[in-house]
């Protein structure tokens, strides 16, 4: 039974999805698919129950996947050991990061790639959208955690890493305080903070307003998410900001509510496609991979 074979189940099964898969393993999504079922006709059982985009696991695939993860996390931490008693040099890796770091699990993979990973030196350099692409086109770090604003750009590759979505950040006086999900319309008459335009954020919530059939009036806009939780704590209007961001910086006298429909977004990992990753780097992607720290594009924010 081929190792790889075994490591390209495990990721898919998490992902749930052959696109985001074979990006995330740097293989064809016609070679992950082939790889599969050569794996499924070696077990005797189909792993997968497939529709026309997505997979999900069956009964013997949520089986076979307890022992696929313990033989992947084998696999990695082999090569580290290796890697660490042959190497005569420290290996660097550069990633960058949108400010936004704790909530969605990127400080935890760098921390957990650097308790793995003793001689490897690893700095972080911090920026918005565009500044991390930037400083990817200047070679200035060879990975960057970005928001996904969507665009097809073809300098860039991306991995799937963690997802979150927009929520109303209400006064915890608010009528529709107690409510699981609330509707943009229902807060047409709001006076509305939110973050500074130019940001995909900013961009984001005008629109999801927009499309809801109104037009948001802003009396505040700012660059630090804890001011508009302070002044909506004060009374001074209604916030729309990342439903996870907004709960690692909650403020009392507030009320996070999730807005429906959902307006999603996506953190994935990029990386320039002209070039070929660093086995530093990666050696990272495996890391993520093996501490499930990827969250699949479908999964629950």
């Amino acid at each position: 039974m081929d190792i790889r074979h075994i490591k390209e189940f495990a990721v898919l099964a998490e992902v749930q999805n052959y696109l985001e898969a074979s990006d995330l393993l740097f293989i064809s999504q016609s070679s992950l698919s082939k790889h599969i079922k050569a794996l499924e006709a070696e077990l005797g059982a189909p792993l997968f129950d497939r529709s026309t985009r997505h997979v999900r696991l069956n009964e013997a695939g949520a089986v076979f996947l307890e022992f696929a993860r313990q033989v992947v996390a084998l696999q990695y931490q082999t090569a580290t050991r290796i890697r660490t008693m042959t190497s005569q040099r420290a290996y660097a890796l550069t990633i960058g990061s949108i400010p936004v770091m704790a909530p969605y699990g990127i400080l935890d993979a760098i921390a957990a790639f650097r308790r793995e990973n003793a001689d490897f030196s690893v700095s972080l350099i911090e920026g918005d959208a565009k500044a991390l692409k930037d400083a990817l086109r200047r070679n200035e770090c060879e990975l960057a955690f970005i928001r996904d604003d969507g665009e097809d750009d073809p300098t860039f590759s991306k991995i799937p890493f963690a997802q979150d979505a927009l929520a109303a950040v209400l006064p915890a006086t608010h009528a529709l305080v107690g409510r699981k999900t609330v509707r943009l319309t229902e807060l047409a008459q709001e006076d509305f903070m939110l973050l500074s335009p130019g940001s995909l954020l900013h961009e984001l919530s005008v629109k999801a307003c927009e499309d809801a059939g109104f037009e948001p009036k802003v009396v505040f806009t700012g660059q630090r998410a804890e001011n508009i939780l302070d002044l909506v704590s004060q009374g001074m209007g209604v916030g729309l900001l990342m439903r996870k961001a907004a709960k690692r910086l909650v403020r009392d006298r507030v009320a996070i509510i999730e807005v429906v429909p959902p307006v999603t977004t996506f953190v994935k990992i990029y990386y320039r496609s002209d070039q070929q990753l660093s086995p530093t780097a990666r050696h990272f992607i495996d890391s993520v991979i093996v501490n499930q720290t990827i969250t699949s594009s479908r999964s629950e924010a």
